[in-house]
C-alpha cells in the first residue's frame, strides 16, 4: 500500500465508477503542505526513490531521487530566504522544464512564498503585466536571450521587482545586474527546519494567469489543498502507478504542468518525466518518449492532431499502457487514428486552470470518442441553463461546480499572506481571481462556481464538450456549438488545423465560419471549399456547414497555444463579416 496516498484517501480502490463517484474521500488536514508532508517524507521512507527522470533535445539524460529533492529544495529555501523573500511573498518563475523549477516550487512551498510559474513565451509586455499586478519580488528566468532582454526593459517600470535570478548551465557567465541561481544554490547551507507556526492549508500557494481568450489574463489563486485535489487527475483518470514513470508534455508555465509533472503524481509514487524542448516537433517528441518510456502519458489536442500527420510504423509504443488528453477537446477522428496507428486508446478529461479534474473517461469507463466522460467524485457537477436550472439530457447549458462554498473576499485587495481556514474550499478549487473581486463574483455566486464551458449530457451520464459560451454560434434560432465542426472538418485529410467561429450575417444573425490550416500537400481552391462544406452536411447536420470558409497559414493563439477565436470574430466583425 502507498503509505502516503494512504494517509489522505481512507479507501484507494474502486469496483466501478458509481463506487468510486459515491464512496471517494479526501481528507484535509489543517496544514497540509505539499513539499514536507509528500516529497520530504518520500525522501524520509525511501530516500533513493525516483522522483525526476529529466531529459532535454541533445537526447542527455538526468535522474534525481526524492532525497536529492528535499536536499536541493532545502538549500534552495535557505537561499531564498537570504535574498529577503519570506512568507506571502510573490515570486515569478520562468524555467521551462529545467530540473531547477521543481526545486523552486518545493523550496517556495517550504517557506510559505507564493509562486507564479510564467511560460518563456511571456514577452516584455506580458513581464510588466504579471510582475505589475501580481507585485512580483523575486524573478527567476532561464537565461533564454530574448528572455532575459525581456526582463531586463521590464525593470524600470516594476518597482517592486528586487532581484532577478538566472538558470543558466554550468560554465556560462549570468548577465550584470543578475544573480547566478547556480552559484547561489551551491553554495546555500543543507537542512531546513519546517516551521508549522501561521502556516495553513488555506494560504495562498500558486497563481496562474489564465490563458486570457478574452481579456487581459486573470490571477487564478489557489491554496495548498490544490494537490490534494489532484489525487483524482493522477491516480483515477491518468492511471500514474508507483514506481512508474509519467510524462505530461507541458511548459511549466501552464496549469497543466500542476495536472501532470508534480502534485498527484508524486502523492501516487510516481516518477515525473520531463520532455525540455526548445520547440515542439512530431519527432523531438517521439524521441523522447523512447528515452523517457513512461508508462502513463498525457499530451494536448494539439500534440496528437500533428502526430496523426506523421509516419508513426516505426515507433515502439509498447511501454504506454494508458494515455490520456487534456486542455483543448479531442475530436474523434484524431482518437480513432491515433488508435488505429499506435494501439494507444486516448482518454479525454476536462478542468480549467481554475480546477483539478473535473470530468474524465475514467479507468472503468468505456469511452466515448468526443466525449470528456463522466463527472469526477466531490464536484457536484452539473449543466446549468441561463435560468440556473439543471439541464436534461440533450440540452447545452454551463458547466457548473454546485455546493462550492463561498470565495468570500479572497479575490479582493487581500495580501496573498492572509490565510483561510482549511476545508473551506474543496481541495482542487481555486480561491478566487485574485485583486479582482467583480470578476470572482461574475462566476461564483450562490455557492455555484459557473466555469463558462457549454456542454450536454446524454443518457448515460456523459458529458459532451460544445465551446465557451462566447463561442456557440446561434445562427437562425439554432446553437451550433464548435467544437461538432471542427471535427468533422478534422476528419478531411486536407485540414492540419481549424477553428469555427460565429460571422455576422444580416439575415440570419451569425453564420458558422471555418478558419482552416491546410495540410500539406494541399491547396486553397474553391473545389476544396465545397468539398469541406459538403462533408460536413454528411457527418454532421446540414444547417451546421460553414457558410464561410477561410484559409490560413496559422491560427491566433494565446501562448498557452489555445485558439483565440474572439480574436478572429473581431477581424471578422471589422471586415464586415469575412
Amino acid at each position: 500500500m502507498n503509505e502516503i496516498l494512504s494517509r489522505y484517501c481512507p479507501r484507494t480502490e474502486f469496483d466501478s465508477y458509481e463506487d468510486f463517484y459515491a464512496n471517494y474521500q479526501c481528507i484535509v488536514p489543517e496544514d497540509f503542505n505539499f513539499a514536507y508532508d509528500v516529497a520530504d517524507e518520500w525522501a524520509r521512507i525511501q530516500p533513493d526513490k525516483l522522483a525526476l527522470l529529466w531529459t532535454g533535445d541533445s537526447g542527455a539524460m538526468e535522474s534525481y531521487s526524492f532525497a536529492d529533492m528535499k536536499r536541493l529544495s532545502d538549500k534552495a529555501a535557505n537561499m531564498l530566504l537570504a535574498q529577503g523573500i519570506g512568507r506571502g511573498d510573490v515570486v515569478m518563475l520562468i524555467l521551462k522544464q529545467r530540473p531547477q523549477v521543481w526545486i523552486m516550487m518545493l523550496a517556495l512551498m517550504k517557506i510559505g512564498a507564493v509562486c507564479i510559474p510564467g511560460t518563456y513565451q511571456l514577452t516584455f509586455k506580458d513581464i510588466v503585466y504579471r510582475c505589475g499586478i501580481a507585485g512580483v519580488k523575486f524573478l527567476i528566468s532561464v537565461d533564454d536571450k530574448e528572455l532575459v532582454e525581456s526582463i531586463r526593459a521590464a525593470l524600470p517600470e516594476l518597482p517592486a521587482l528586487k532581484k532577478t535570478a538566472l538558470a543558466a548551465p554550468a560554465g556560462r557567465d549570468v548577465p550584470a545586474g543578475f544573480i547566478d541561481l547556480r552559484a547561489e544554490l551551491d553554495k546555500a547551507p543543507e537542512g531546513f527546519t519546517r516551521s508549522r507556526e501561521g502556516m495553513r492549508t488555506g494560504d495562498p500557494m500558486l497563481v496562474y494567469f489564465s490563458s486570457g481568450t478574452t481579456g487581459m489574463p486573470k490571477m487564478v489563486l489557489h491554496n495548498h489543498s490544490l494537490p490534494l485535489g489532484h489525487i483524482v487527475t493522477a491516480k483515477y483518470w491518468q492511471c500514474v502507478q508507483d514506481n512508474q514513470v509519467h510524462l505530461t508534455q507541458t511548459d511549466s508555465g501552464w496549469a497543466k504542468f500542476a495536472w501532470g509533472k508534480i502534485y498527484g503524481q508524486w502523492i501516487c509514487g510516481a516518477a515525473v518525466g520531463a520532455y525540455d524542448t526548445e520547440k515542439f516537433s512530431p519527432q523531438g517528441i517521439l524521441s523522447a518518449l523512447q528515452r523517457l518510456r513512461p508508462r502513463s502519458f498525457c499530451a494536448p489536442a494539439t500534440m496528437f492532431r500533428f502526430l496523426i500527420k506523421e509516419n508513426l510504423s516505426g515507433w515502439d509504443f509498447s511501454f504506454i499502457k494508458h494515455t490520456s488528453v487534456a486542455g483543448e477537446p479531442l475530436s474523434p477522428e484524431v482518437y480513432h487514428r491515433i488508435k488505429e496507428q499506435t494501439g494507444l486508446e486516448i482518454r479525454e478529461g476536462f478542468g480549467q486552470s481554475e480546477t483539478s479534474v473535473l470530468a474524465a473517461a475514467f479507468k472503468w469507463l468505456p469511452v466515448k470518442p468526443g466525449s470528456m466522460g463522466k463527472p469526477a467524485p466531490l464536484f457536484r457537477l452539473n449543466l446549468l441553463d441561463e435560468d440556473g436550472q439543471p439541464c436534461d439530457d440533450g440540452m447545452v447549458g454551463n458547466i457548473s461546480v454546485l455546493a462550492a462554498g463561498d470565495p468570500g473576499s479572497l479575490a479582493g485587495e487581500r495580501d496573498p499572506a492572509d490565510k483561510a481556514p482549511a476545508g473551506d474550499l474543496l481541495p482542487g478549487l481555486f480561491m478566487g481571481y485574485w485583486k479582482d473581486e467583480e470578476i470572482t463574483r461574475s462566476v461564483w455566486y450562490n455557492g455555484v462556481y459557473h466555469t463558462g464551458d457549454m456542454a450536454w449530457h446524454d443518457g448515460d451520464g456523459y458529458y459532451w464538450f460544445v465551446g465557451r459560451n462566447d463561442d456557440v454560434i446561434k445562427c437562425s434560432g439554432y446553437r451550433i456549438g464548435p467544437f461538432e465542426v471542427e471535427s468533422a472538418l478534422m476528419e478531411h485529410p486536407s485540414v492540419l488545423e481549424c477553428a469555427v467561429s460565429a460571422a455576422p450575417d444580416p439575415v440570419r444573425g451569425q453564420v458558422v465560419k471555418a478558419t482552416i490550416v491546410l495540410a500539406r500537400g494541399y491547396e486553397a481552391s474553391e473545389e476544396l471549399v465545397k468539398e469541406l462544406q459538403n462533408h460536413v452536411k454528411r457527418v454532421t447536420a446540414p444547417y451546421k456547414y460553414p457558410r464561410i470558409v477561410e484559409f490560413v497559414e496559422d491560427l491566433p493563439k494565446t501562448i498557452s497555444g489555445k485558439i483565440q477565436r474572439n480574436v478572429i470574430r473581431k477581424r471578422d466583425a471589422e471586415r464586415g463579416g469575412r
